[in-house]
């Protein structure tokens, strides 16, 4: 079995730590026959304790970062969360293979 390329880049320019508060997400994701990856849905424990899904998820752009020197791909999304539409950021830390959500 092989291992899966997600298809992160390795930006030379760090971009230092992500901005805003983190949200670790459980991400079900589409990964393309060339490697590329995108995100699909998600699923993260709010502030009110309570599990929300956001299944209808934009994304407006996809791009390779380095945060403290870890490669990252970082996507700007759009989406309906708590009845309210919401720009935030996905971000997919290769090595670990941890999803967060920046908001």
């Amino acid at each position: 079995m092989g291992l899966i390329n997600a298809s992160c880049g390795n930006p030379e320019t760090d971009s230092g730590q992500p901005a805003g508060k983190m949200y670790h997400i459980a991400c079900k994701t589409w990964f393309t026959s060339t490697g590329n990856l995108r995100p699909l849905s998600f699923k993260f424990e709010g502030d009110d304790g309570g599990i929300h899904t956001v299944s209808d998820l934009t994304v407006h752009y996809s791009e390779d970062k380095r945060y403290s020197g870890i490669p990252s791909k970082e996507y700007g999304c759009e989406a309906v969360i708590g009845g309210v539409r919401r720009e935030f950021r996905l971000i997919f830390f290769c090595e670990a293979c941890i999803w967060v959500m920046m908001g």
